[in-house]
Parts: C-alpha cells; sequence; structure tokens
C-alpha cells in the first residue's frame, strides 16, 4: 500500500515537472522516495535510495538554473527579463489555469524585450528565453526520472 502511494505522488510530481500544475514537481518525487525509506523498509538501503536519489534532485536543481541561465546570459538576455518573464508567469499561472504559467511568461519576456530592445528583436529574445525555459524543465524532468528509477531499484532491493 505504502509503495503504491509513494508511486502515485511521484506519478504526480512527474507531471507536475511538465504540466505545472502543482507546485515543487520534483520536490514531489523526493518526498515521496523519503516517505518510503523512512515509513517503509526503514532499511539501510532503503535509506541509502533516498540519499541517492535526493542528491540525483539537488543535482538537479542546480543544474536546471545554471544551465538555461548561462545561455541566456550569452544571448545578451539580462535577469531584469527573466525576472519580468517569472512575475508574470507567476501571475498568468493564477489567471488562466494549466497554461497560464507559459503564457505569462511568454508575454512578461515579450514585454520586457519589447522595451528593451524593440520590436524587431524582441521575437528573437523571447524564442531564446522559451528555449531555455524547456531546457530547464527537461532537465528537472531527468533528474526527477534518474530519481524515480533509483527509487524503483530499492523498492525491488528492499
Amino acid at each position: 500500500m505504502l509503495v503504491a502511494l509513494c508511486a502515485v505522488i511521484i506519478l504526480l510530481g512527474l507531471v507536475g515537472i511538465v504540466l505545472p500544475v502543482l507546485p515543487g514537481g520534483a520536490l514531489l518525487v523526493g518526498a515521496a522516495v523519503l516517505l518510503w525509506a523512512w515509513a517503509g523498509p526503514g532499511t539501510a538501503t532503503a535509506w541509502t535510495v533516498f540519499g541517492v536519489a535526493a542528491a540525483i534532485l539537488l543535482v538537479g536543481l542546480v543544474v536546471k538554473y545554471v544551465v538555461p541561465g548561462r545561455s541566456l546570459k550569452s544571448a545578451g538576455i539580462p535577469l531584469s527579463t527573466q525576472i519580468a518573464g517569472a512575475v508574470l508567469g507567476i501571475v498568468g499561472f493564477f489567471v488562466v489555469p494549466v497554461i497560464g504559467l507559459l503564457l505569462g511568461f511568454l508575454l512578461g519576456v515579450y514585454l520586457a524585450e519589447l522595451r528593451r530592445v524593440g520590436a524587431s528583436a524582441a521575437p528573437r529574445s523571447t524564442k531564446l528565453a522559451v528555449k531555455a525555459a524547456a531546457t530547464s524543465i527537461l532537465i528537472d524532468l531527468a533528474a526527477a526520472l534518474l530519481a524515480t528509477g533509483v527509487w524503483t531499484v530499492g523498492v525491488v532491493a528492499a
């Protein structure tokens, strides 16, 4: 029963990464593995599985910000544009369910770049910011899937 509950929480976390309906997708994956290790077998193997999964998720957390941030910086897109996208993305999340985060992010980046570089260059900057956001999501998803794989091996081994 506990394994099934943890699997559902992990699945919700994975879906939350791809469709940001639930905040903290990778956090849910880590919490589910922690719940399994703590309330389940409680063996050294279970805690090792949690440690490895948590390390993978932490590395993914760092990499998902560093890699896209570097590409945006090298493309000349300032932090203020990224912040504008994030702020309007958060607003959009509450205004338009499910797709509002993406719409708000796009609008925020486009408006910030429109003000900064003008109408001719704003679409290019927006496209680069969207690629960076997609890269971030893929990195987060890869880390969460890898952690899920570690957990699955741990469940079988325990």
